[in-house]
């Protein structure tokens, strides 16, 4: 982890037609590098959060800087922003009627970032990371739903993004397929990229995270390293629900 913000995120609202606030005001600076966990009840904006940090929704208030660029600005080219920004959502999102090889190549290739001989190559040793390289060929019908979510990160990771994005990326998959998944995020975060993630899974965010926000009432209500936060909570509502959930 550097010093160097990648995101800044500024006094975040969001509201959905009108209503009350789904986040209130949120304000966190991500490092290069740095891994942050969030967690919190269903509910409680944890997606919502996540969504706008690429402008997948738009925020009602506040700032949010990428780089250096400030995603927020309508002037913003929010597609080139997001080619650096690889999302995982719970669900695959696939294309079932192209191969896992095509499902990998066709953004890069249709951006013009690679040729479809070098898209290939990368796609291959992506593959080959998570143990699916005999899958190239295959249909996403052919894949258990953990082998589905390695090869939707492995998507991602083929434009060569400054971080990544999970939401919930194992909350759809069955629970022996749950740990397949979770290697791949640790191997990740291992290699240094920077991650924000959305998850309950309390072991994983122990074991990887560098720092893990407790969202309630649309705020950050704890926050900090995984000890302080799993050991030593001082939030009531943050209490009340780690003994929910461990």
């Amino acid at each position: 982890m550097t010093d160097e913000v990648l995101i800044k995120v500024s006094h975040l609202q969001k509201s959905f037609n009108g209503g009350r606030n789904v986040l209130e005001d949120i304000s966190i600076d991500i490092r290069r590098g740095e891994k942050i966990v969030i967690i919190g009840p269903s509910g409680c904006g944890k997606s919502t959060f996540l969504r706008c940090l690429n402008m997948l929704e738009t925020p009602t208030g506040g700032s949010i800087t990428f780089e250096g660029t400030v995603l927020t600005d309508p002037k913003t080219d929010l597609d080139k922003c997001r080619q650096k920004m690889g999302m995982v959502f719970q669900h695959f999102n696939l294309f079932p009627h192209l191969t896992i090889m095509q499902n990998l190549t066709l953004a890069p290739v249709t951006l013009g970032l690679k040729s479809e001989e070098e898209a290939r190559k990368i796609a291959l040793e992506l593959l080959k990371r998570v143990g699916l390289e005999d899958k190239a060929d295959k249909y996403p019908s052919t894949c258990s739903g953990g082998q589905k979510q390695r090869i939707a990160i492995v998507r991602s990771l083929a434009m060569n993004p400054d971080v990544m994005l999970f939401d919930e990326p194992t909350s759809a998959l069955d629970p022996e397929m749950v740990g397949e998944v979770l290697n791949v995020m640790k191997d990740l975060a291992k290699a240094g990229m920077t991650m924000a993630v959305v998850t309950h899974e309390m072991g994983f965010a122990r074991e990887v995270a560098d720092r893990v926000l407790f969202i309630h009432g649309g705020v950050v209500e704890e926050g900090g390293i995984p000890e302080d936060i799993f050991d030593h909570p001082k939030s009531p509502r943050l209490k009340q629900f780690l003994n929910a959930v461990l």
